[in-house]
């Protein structure tokens, strides 16, 4: 009974998910990542055969990362900008 009502559970949750970095806007994050991204790297990493980053939440650990560890200075907002361009260019995350 409890294994039902699990399952029965994610039917109704799934749908309420958000997509990822749906409250970012790509070409803000364009001109972010274009400032302060391709210092370190150019877009290589990203579509790469053996890129690290599988999950959404990965990706989003990985631009909270570089921004800590580059002085980069960005809001929460502002790294939400940047997961949207990188979902919607490279990794289509759904």
């Amino acid at each position: 009974m409890k294994r039902v009502s699990i399952a029965l559970m994610a039917l109704f949750v799934a749908p309420l998910q958000a997509a990822p970095f749906d409250k970012g806007d790509p070409a803000r994050g364009q001109a972010l990542h274009a400032k302060n991204c391709t210092a370190c790297h150019g877009t290589e990493v990203y579509s790469r055969a053996d890129r690290k980053m599988k999950t959404p939440a990965q990706l989003a650990g990985r631009i909270s990362g570089c921004n800590a560890n580059t002085g980069a200075g960005w809001f929460p907002e502002e790294e939400q900008h940047v997961g949207a361009y990188l979902n919607q260019t490279f990794y289509k995350f759904k």
